[in-house]
């Protein structure tokens, strides 16, 4: 049987390092639009967005009409507030889906399949409470030390012969609800990490990364006419 799903994207107005940056245009659309239009693809997943912003809500209220829009307190919209404060806050008011979900607006090239593997590998049958993207790194990494942490700099290994590192991307995390009600943490004692491709890693926090996003949405656009 199924798990009932729900997908969480949460979108605060009061970006700092670029101005509105949910709402910047990505390819032609608003960037929240790239996540949403991914959840809709997906089957049996209920999506609310969570904001504490006029025109998110205004937004999405008119490109999306089908997603639930609640508004989070004053008190979760400051930069500071842990994403956990603010998924609390969500599930109470919407007490439907067994496996949560969680997605930034900042991550718009994550695919649909990678969000359904991490749905799916959630839940009892699985003997999995939780799932979250990672990227690899295999490369020779120091501390500021001078100190080596991966590797042994008078054995020159290939990097593809080192040890990979996983790095957690947070592009998304896929969890059950009773066990976050309980820990109020999104990766419990028994996670799965789900490696991403590099575009599918793709992160906008600063300006230059919303100019590398631009050439990457072209790119797809470019491909997708091929």
């Amino acid at each position: 049987m199924t798990r009932q799903a729900l997908a969480i994207l949460p979108m605060r107005g009061g970006s700092e390092r670029i101005p509105r940056k949910n709402l910047v245009d990505l390819g032609g659309r608003p960037l929240y639009a790239w996540i949403l239009d991914t959840l809709l693809s997906l089957s049996d997943v209920r999506t609310v967005v969570d904001t504490d912003d006029d025109g998110i809500e205004s937004a999405v209220r008119s490109s999306h009409p089908d997603v639930l829009v609640i508004r989070r307190p004053d008190r979760l919209g400051v930069g500071t507030t842990p994403m956990n404060d603010v998924l609390a806050n969500t599930l109470a008011r919407v007490p439907a889906g067994e496996t949560i979900l969680q997605v930034h607006a900042t991550n718009p090239f994550v695919t649909a399949e990678s969000l359904h593997r991490a749905i799916q590998a959630v839940g009892p049958r699985h003997d999995v409470d939780s799932a979250f993207s990672v990227s690899r790194l295999q490369a020779r990494l120091w501390r500021e030390s001078m100190e080596p942490v991966n590797h042994d700099p008078t054995v020159l290994l290939r990097t593809q012969d080192l040890d990979p590192l996983l790095i957690e991307n947070s592009s998304f995390y896929a969890f059950d609800r009773e066990m976050f009600l309980a820990t109020n943490h999104r990766i419990g004692r028994s996670p799965i990490a789900i490696e991403l491709s590099p575009i599918e890693s793709v992160d906008i926090d600063m300006p230059e990364d919303l100019s590398f996003a631009r050439v990457v949405a072209n790119g797809l656009a470019l491909g997708a006419r091929a």
